[in-house]
């Protein structure tokens, strides 16, 4: 793309945002790459977790909401390249982390498992060409398939096809059991792809000693919202702080707008949370920071909305965040 093209589509989405204030269509934010003053702002596509996740509709939404950088769900790809365990269900309003659901994953693992351990790369390959073509990337991948009951050919599985989509990561949970991020650590050193530890509300600034000290290729997927919310010693200038000490273990970082554990910790739409995101996007940009952040929406669509228009809500609030 040369510098007119993009000096054009700057000044199509400024004009209507101008004109129309915070309504905007999907169709002018999909004129504009997901990335500003060379920050790089993308999407986990858990994000449209209520929505069918199919490649080729997980595809559609990005383009529509204006994405073209993604953190990947495992089971997108997975169906798309044959798994046994199909896609996941849409997950609702109404969903919840329960035993129902627990023993779900643990059905889809177990069909999974020899699946996984011998699959070639093929179609994961044709998956990123297919995203590529229509403007969108993969950085991150994130297959259920890095637990601490997988086995080593499901570890491994899982960082060839990160490496097959174009991926520089893939991403999980921060372990309890610091022998399993050694352990990811090392054969993530095999295969040369980044394992981003991903935490909730027990992170704390030295949350992820233990893993980064333990191998070159663990490394952080910051949640900034969680952290937040989990108060005490985590502020906004702590968290920020943390940003720059340990930005070059940073290899990706979620971004949603929750209030702090005093205000009762709640997900709202951007710009009403206690998140500064304002602030962590100048940050990144300031300091030229390479790591994408990540949109992960998990406030309330509101009634009349949907995940795809939401989405292009939180991008076109960074993106304003930037001017």
């Amino acid at each position: 793309m040369n510098r007119s093209t993009t000096s054009r589509r700057h000044f199509l989405l400024k004009t209507a945002m101008a004109g129309f204030g915070l309504t905007i269509s999907r169709e002018l934010l999909a004129l504009a790459p997901s990335m500003k003053n060379s920050v790089r702002i993308g999407a986990i596509t858990y994000s449209f977790r209520s929505l069918p996740g199919d490649a080729e509709s997980v595809l559609k939404y990005c383009k529509e909401a204006g994405i073209s950088n993604i953190e990947l769900m495992g089971d997108t790809a997975e169906a798309f390249a044959g798994s046994p365990a199909g896609l996941m269900p849409p997950m609702g309003p109404n969903f919840k982390y329960d035993d129902n659901f627990r023993k779900m994953m643990q059905e889809r693992n177990a069909k999974a498992k020899s699946w996984r351990e011998g699959v070639g790369m093929d179609k994961f390959e044709e998956l990123r060409k297919m995203y590529n073509k229509a403007g969108v990337s993969i950085y991150a991948y994130k297959p259920n398939a890095l637990n601490p009951d997988s086995s080593d050919a499901e570890i491994e599985y899982a960082m060839k096809a990160a490496k097959a989509l174009g991926a520089d990561s893939v991403t999980v949970e921060l372990p309890k059991d610091i022998s399993h991020s050694k352990r990811l650590g090392d054969l993530a050193s095999k295969h040369q792809v980044y394992v981003g530890y991903h935490a909730h509300t027990q992170a704390t600034d030295t949350a992820w000693d233990e893993a980064l000290a333990q191998s070159p290729y663990n490394s952080m997927n910051l949640d900034c919202g969680h952290y937040i919310a989990a108060g005490g010693a985590n502020t906004k200038e702590t968290l920020l702080a943390l940003i720059e000490k340990k930005h070059d273990r940073i290899t990706s970082m979620h971004i949603k707008d929750r209030t702090t554990k005093d205000h009762g910790a709640g997900n709202l739409p951007w710009g009403n949370g206690d998140t500064p995101i304002k602030d962590i996007l100048r940050l990144m940009q300031r300091k030229r920071y390479k790591f994408p952040a990540t949109i992960e929406l998990e406030y309330e669509v509101p009634a009349g909305s949907d995940p795809v228009t939401e989405v292009g809500k939180c991008l076109a609030y960074a993106k304003a965040s930037l001017d």
